[in-house]
């Protein structure tokens, strides 16, 4: 079972290695031959990742003797979810690039996709605090490729300039949460992750302060408002999958390692910062949802979505529950699935349309690409937290945890009614969305014809993809418990629950 555990890292990561160097020489590595690797090693990885979900195997060997440092990887209630999410996002993620307007190597742009997977499967399997932070560097630079080398070509120099934005905030966030880091790991003796759940003996301004450090390093990955601004530019220049994987996926390693190094380790810190994270990420929900009203690009708006979700991730966090932790952890995988789904929706919509504005006339998707107009009101409708989707419970759960953190945290209860609003506000925007690109304009003498008209429905390949997101958001939605009884344990099992 160990090797089972190493190769859930190693497939992706070689494979992803080996077709970057093979991009060198299109010749030698074509297309088909690019593809079929990455689909193999994509679908492995997915096949590995529920082998390890069920065995649960532990590997633990020293790594830097001196320094006290393990390489340790394992799984509980918390990750399994978040690994089996990663390499199923993964393995549609390549299957898409098939139907995506394609630029460059095929084999870069599938050997960067697998170093993401495999870069994030290590951090959430990682049990020691220093290997989490080099998986969490790990993505940095395949993610930057794929966005500066394989993004909208129509827009280069804005392309560019996401693409260094996204650099330059993860940097930033990172030395401010590699410092957050070796001050717990300094202060506390170890980096084991298990030894620190169980809590650090430093005085609270101490905690405080190395909190405040990872927190400014974390919110810059999750992304907490006002830190969100590098999101959108680089949703909207990423390629599909590219986009697929950085919301699925990369902002959870900001909300799992907020559980991992701050909720229980430094319990008393966080919930110094706890009423700030709370005020900020409503700020997210409510303002986020005000700029979907009027954002003019259909992949910036479901980017800005992508803000006011996972603020309300960070709510739940912060009330400092067990229900607020379950609604954080659901809330996860359910805007993974989500958003996968809405941006696998919206690439279709661009290479049609050849641009994604929602300000240009255009004849109704469910007249041209049926099934891709109901992938889209699906979407939307699991978007805005409609029963019984998968959305629909994270925002639930997230209100009553907030509604009832503490007899003596009404702050909470003011935050809850907020976030309410922020239901609202998805409404009013997806109904705008469906209203505009579903129904289409109703002047049929200014609707544009996208060229190369006539329009052609969803492939078969690509209609695998979304189909399944479709089933998985569903499936959460109808059967939440299954989901919330594979965390219950691990979540029991965290001393920062009040």
């Amino acid at each position: 079972m160990v090797i089972i555990l190493l190769a859930l890292v190693l497939v992706p990561l070689v494979t992803g290695f080996a077709l970057v160097g093979g991009g060198r020489w299109p010749r030698a590595v074509g297309e088909t031959s690019a593809f079929a690797a990455a689909a193999l090693a994509a679908a492995a990885t997915t096949a590995l990742a529920v082998v390890v979900s069920i065995q649960r195997p532990d590997f633990d060997r020293q790594w830097v003797p001196s320094l006290g440092l393990r390489f340790h990887l394992g799984v509980d209630g918390i990750s399994i979810p978040l690994i089996v999410l990663t390499a199923a996002i993964g393995l549609l993620a390549v299957l898409h690039r098939r139907v995506d307007d394609r630029s460059g190597s095929d084999a870069t742009y599938f050997g960067c996709l697998l170093i993401v997977v495999g870069g994030a499967l290590l951090g959430f399997l990682a049990r020691d605090a220093i290997l989490f932070f080099i998986a969490f560097e790990m993505v940095l630079v395949p993610m930057w490729v794929l966005i500066a080398v394989f993004g909208d070509q129509r827009d280069r120099e804005n392309t560019r300039r996401a693409a260094l934005m996204f650099v330059l905030y993860t940097v930033l966030g990172s030395t401010l949460m590699l410092a957050g880091i070796l001050a717990l790991v300094l202060a506390a003796g170890t980096a084991d992750l298990t030894e620190l759940a169980r809590g650090v003996s430093l005085s609270a301004p101490q905690q405080t302060a190395i909190a405040a450090m990872l927190l400014a390093g974390f919110a810059v990955k999750v992304p907490l408002w006002p830190l969100h601004s590098w999101l959108p530019a680089a949703h909207t220049a990423a390629p599909t999958g590219g986009s697929m994987l950085l919301a699925a996926v990369l902002l959870k390693l900001g909300t799992y390692g907020v559980v991992r190094l701050l909720v229980a380790p430094l319990r008393e810190g966080w919930q110094t910062l706890a009423p700030l994270v709370g005020v900020l990420a409503v700020i997210g929900i409510v303002w986020a949802g005000l700029v979907c009203l009027v954002e003019p690009s259909l992949k910036r708006l479901i980017a800005y979505s992508s803000v006011a979700h996972m603020g309300v991730v960070m709510l739940a966090l912060a009330t400092g529950t067990e229900l607020g932790l379950k609604a954080a952890l659901f809330g996860n995988i359910s805007h993974g699935l989500i958003s996968a789904l809405l941006f696998a929706v919206v690439g279709g919509l661009k290479q049609r349309w050849h641009d994604d504005r929602l300000d240009v006339p255009r004849e109704a998707v469910r007249d041209v690409s049926p099934r891709l107009g109901f992938a889209l009101l699906f979407g939307l409708a699991a978007s805005l937290g409609l029963p019984p989707l998968a959305g629909f419970w994270s925002e639930l759960l997230t209100l009553l945890a907030a509604w009832q953190p503490a007899s003596d945290r009404t702050l909470f209860k003011v935050l809850a009614a907020v976030a309410a609003i922020g239901a609202v506000l998805g409404a009013a925007y997806a109904l705008r969305v469906a209203r505009t690109v579903w129904g289409g304009s109703s002047d049929r003498s200014e609707r544009v014809v996208p060229e190369p008209a006539p329009w052609r429905d969803v492939s078969a390949l690509e209609w695998l993809v979304i189909a399944t997101l479709i089933l998985a958001i569903a499936m959460l939605g109808v059967w939440p418990t299954g989901l919330l009884d594979l965390m219950a344990p691990a979540v029991d099992q965290s001393g920062a629950i009040r």
